[in-house]
């Protein structure tokens, strides 16, 4: 067991709970405030399309020990930021 990476999975569940409940947007940064329409969509979005499933990613992979695991989290990482840009791009800078 990671405690290091179970420590991580439950801040983003944190985070995520902060930005896509209670609508804390002020945790996000990078983003252009004046160019987002709907702040509270902003958050939907980030927080459980992409905070949500990375934090449960990394408390699971601090439960179990197997080869390749640094590999498998960057990649899903890497596929929901792509998610998540494509769907704010689409849906909240229009």
């Amino acid at each position: 067991m990671d405690y290091g990476l179970l420590t991580i999975g439950v801040a983003l569940l944190l985070i995520s709970y902060l930005v896509g409940v209670k609508k804390q947007t002020w945790l996000l940064a990078g983003f252009n405030e004046k160019m987002i329409k709907d702040k509270s969509m902003l958050g939907t979005i980030t927080g459980l399309l992409f905070f949500l499933p990375l934090g449960v990613l990394g408390i699971v992979n601090s439960l179990f020990d197997y080869a390749h695991e640094g590999t498998v989290f960057v990649a899903v990482m890497l596929i929901l930021l792509t998610v998540v840009y494509l769907l704010i791009n689409r849906k909240l800078l229009k």
